[in-house]
């Protein structure tokens, strides 16, 4: 463990992680024309239109947990560049429905084959992508992700002033030394 992590906390070291992972990606597959973001799209409606689903911007934003005015955006950006259908649904002329073009199945399968590659060299030291460990971690990720956040909440509003001082002298410490 390096000595940045060794006391860092645990949201710190997720924000690092997840920063690190995004940066990886974006140059992984930049050679394609996409960005991470575009790539969490593509891949998302790659494995969606598999499973037989061709799903409105909504469930796509639902799906990836990006903001749906963020999906739109990307939508049209990857509609522009020829990866992406988009098309009213019938049913409900507000809903935009999502499609890859063949040349986007192209790009998604490719781009997708990178991102395993990366996946496989970062989860390495747990064992790889079948390990035991990376089994573990991901199952322990997977609880995080289920915690419901009330964003009113504040450390100060939970803790008493002594321990909220406490906590923020340490958050402030990993950047000052």
């Amino acid at each position: 463990m390096s000595s940045t992590s060794e006391h860092a906390t645990p949201g710190f070291l997720v924000w690092r992680l997840s920063t690190k992972w995004r940066v990886a990606v974006d140059r992984a597959v930049a050679p394609l024309g996409l960005t991470h973001a575009q790539y969490s799209l593509v891949a998302s409606l790659y494995g969606m239109h598999r499973a037989g689903q061709r799903p409105s911007q909504r469930q796509l934003a639902d799906h990836t947990g990006l903001e749906p005015l963020y999906v739109s955006k990307l939508a049209r950006a990857l509609e522009a560049a020829g990866v992406v259908d988009r098309t009213r649904d019938p049913a409900d002329p507000r809903a935009i429905r999502l499609s890859l073009t063949e040349d986007g199945r192209e790009v998604a399968r490719r781009a997708i084959g990178v991102v395993q590659g990366l996946l496989e060299q970062l989860l390495e030291p747990l064992g790889g992508l079948g390990g035991e460990r990376t089994k573990a971690f991901s199952r322990e990720l997977a609880t995080l992700l289920d915690v419901s956040l009330d964003v009113s909440l504040r450390c100060a509003d939970r803790l008493d002033e002594r321990l909220a001082d406490r906590c923020i002298s340490r958050h402030t410490s990993r950047f000052t030394s």
